[in-house]
């Protein structure tokens, strides 16, 4: 859940103490790859590993996020300047072979051709990042674009569903905790094709590879006693797409969980609260915020047993300076339960370097 999912306090964005109750109601696309602006939160978050051309010449994980918080500012205000929205981007790339990770941030509020965050699809935009949906209703392409002269990387890629949407929970609406206003509409993409360029310290290569894509909106997320969450997307190597999840209290025991199982050409198969545990293994703490984030796990679902190990260590993104929080997000492996690889993609969680702020 991603993400996406990593908002912190927002100082032009103190939103109202009561949310709105997200409802049910039939998603329809193209348009609900597009923007959302009358709910708080949303974002589009794209995470995956890139193997450069010819193979065997590097491994890369690769992210690119777009947040859109809306802000307390009336939508109908006259003037031109008014903030009613914000659009943040995160941008990563982690180099295997080095074991370094390379990230960027941008913030800016929506308008005057800086920031923007298109209704009828997805199309989001700020400054020269960007992700653009085209093609047809479900199994459309995707175009994002980075570069930053902060960590000398960029990337320019293709990403091609190859899969029907993945409807997250109840038709698109996945809950998030005990109340029923804790929920959102939330709707991946796995197993996308990668193709494009990945520019590195001035060198541009062809790289290809496999992305995840989790587009999620809401008006509510976190419980009070919620302090962060775990959360991975995974690709299999069957073609299968494993999505677990579980929001965490201060003494790390779980206050909610879910997650589904889509076995390739199947249907999909939604993880009940009490159906997915996480347990903590191998931990790694970060020299720039002290947190001590968990690198390796078991995680149990009715999918099975299955470990995540990090490819590498250091992956945290220290975004205090855009969504004002510090979060682990890093390419890792999925290994079944005699220890075998059988698929790779993300790991996030939040909450260790302090109390994830939704509001």
């Amino acid at each position: 859940m991603r993400r996406r999912p990593v908002l912190a306090t927002l100082a032009v964005s103190a939103l109202p103490s009561r949310a709105q109750v997200v409802r049910r109601r039939a998603l329809a696309f193209p348009r609900d790859h597009g923007a959302h602006p009358e709910t708080r939160i949303e974002w589009w978050y794209v995470t995956g590993e890139l193997q450069a051309q010819p193979a065997g010449v590097g491994v890369y994980g690769f992210q690119i996020t777009f947040f859109r918080s809306r802000t307390t500012v009336a939508r109908e205000h006259a003037s031109a300047f008014a903030a009613r929205q914000i659009i943040f981007a995160h941008a990563a790339l982690t180099d295997v072979a080095q074991r370094r990770l390379r990230h960027d941030q941008r913030a800016a509020r929506e308008g005057f051709g800086i920031a923007s965050a298109a209704l009828a699809d997805a199309s989001i935009t700020l400054r020269d990042w960007s992700l653009i949906r085209a093609g047809g209703l479900e199994r459309g392409v995707y175009r994002a674009r980075a570069a930053s002269t902060i960590g000398a990387f960029g990337f320019d890629l293709r990403l091609a569903a190859t899969q029907p949407l993945l409807l997250q929970g109840d038709a698109g609406f996945s809950r998030k905790g005990p109340q029923p206003t804790q929920a959102s509409y939330y709707v991946s993409e796995p197993q996308l094709d990668v193709q494009g360029d990945l520019v590195l310290d001035g060198n541009t290569q062809r790289v290809r590879g496999h992305a995840w894509l989790d587009h999620e909106w809401s008006d509510e997320l976190l419980d009070p006693q919620a302090v962060g969450w775990d959360w991975i997307g995974m690709n299999l190597d069957s073609g299968a797409a494993l999505t677990a999840f579980r929001l965490r209290r201060a003494d790390g025991s779980a206050l909610w969980a879910g997650g589904s199982l889509r076995e390739l050409g199947g249907a999909t198969r939604n993880f009940g609260v009490d159906e997915v545990q996480f347990v903590a293994g191998r931990r790694w703490r970060s020299a720039i915020t002290g947190a001590s984030y968990p690198v390796e796990w078991v995680v149990q679902t009715p999918a099975g047993r299955h470990a995540v190990r990090a490819r590498v260590d250091a992956q945290e993104l220290d975004s205090r300076s855009s969504t004002g929080t510090a979060y682990w997000e890093g390419l890792s492996e999925l290994l079944d339960a005699d220890g075998r690889h059988v698929g790779g993609g993300y790991l996030e969680m939040t909450g260790y370097a302090g109390r994830l702020r939704l509001d």
